[in-house]
């Protein structure tokens, strides 16, 4: 078994490939004077594992080509992060379905394809071959662990993460809340936990995805307000967008962590252990 990777997920590649105990093939990538990407993946194994985050349109193609140079090969494509997910319904017409389309294109070539906390696993029926995703949701909860917090609360964002936020803090049987939104007027908002009280406790919200962070921003504002000893930040997939992680920053979390999924400097949560664990199943 050898691993691949597109430009942007090597360190999560690298450490698939330790966790499983097999080599990381060298991969070329140059560009020609017209634009067009060229791949040479230079050592081919039988069974091929792809990890590929399509944080772009480059990172997309680069998938789609090493695809097609495994030809021939048992080979099990992860994506990390699949960019283009979030669009999985037709709003207006003549929009694409964009998760279908990527689903439908990524899935030549592969024998069996892997998610991580996909924004909506219903998109795994759009491919064509065997799709499973994958939850962090642990790991996550092992990085708060070594915060060494003494009675953390566990917050969702909204009650549509509140599963996922459920996962984090069963690894320390740790209380677990969402954030409610309540609408005062129509400028102003609350948010709060809805079940519990934040003051007086170290606060750590959890999502799959921190996008613009502006949300978790304003968020962390009114809980700190609310009498909260501090808030943190964890997120699966760190996108930060139009300067998500600065706003953060502004806003006096404590702490901001997201996985490999997205390379980033405060990537300090790896999903290599969870899909190590599912490739060698």
């Amino acid at each position: 078994m050898k691993v691949i990777y597109t430009e942007k997920s090597q360190l999560l590649a690298a450490r698939v490939a330790r966790h499983l105990g097999c080599r990381i093939s060298e991969v070329k990538y140059n560009t020609f004077p017209d634009g067009e990407q060229y791949v040479r993946v230079m050592d081919l194994d039988d069974d091929m594992v792809i990890v590929a985050s399509t944080v772009d349109s480059q990172s997309v193609l680069q998938a789609i080509l090493m695809l097609d140079a495994c030809e021939g090969k048992n080979t099990t494509l992860v994506l990390p992060y699949m960019g283009y997910a979030r669009q999985d319904k037709r709003f207006n017409e003549g929009e694409p379905i964009s998760a279908r389309a990527l689903a439908r294109v990524l899935s030549e070539g592969a024998e069996q394809i892997f998610t991580v906390n996909i924004h909506d696993p219903s998109v795994l029926g759009h491919f064509k071959c065997p799709a499973e995703n994958l939850t962090i949701a642990q790991e996550i909860g092992k990085y708060i662990r070594t915060m060494n917090l003494e009675d953390p609360l566990v917050l969702a964002p909204d009650d549509g993460a509140w599963e996922f936020a459920k996962g984090v803090a069963s690894v320390g049987g740790w209380d677990c809340d969402h954030l409610d939104k309540t609408r005062l007027s129509g400028s102003e908002v609350k948010m709060a936990p809805k079940h519990l009280d934040a003051k007086g406790r170290d606060c750590i919200i959890v999502d799959d995805i921190i996008a613009t962070g502006g949300s978790m921003a304003t968020a962390a504002g009114m809980l700190k307000e609310q009498g909260a000893t501090s808030v943190r930040a964890a997120g699966v997939h760190g996108v930060f967008a139009s300067g998500g992680y600065v706003k953060l920053m502004q806003a006096g979390l404590a702490d901001i962590a997201s996985s490999d999924t997205i390379e980033r400097a405060c990537s300090r949560i790896t999903a290599s252990t969870v899909i190590a664990d599912a490739v060698r199943r």
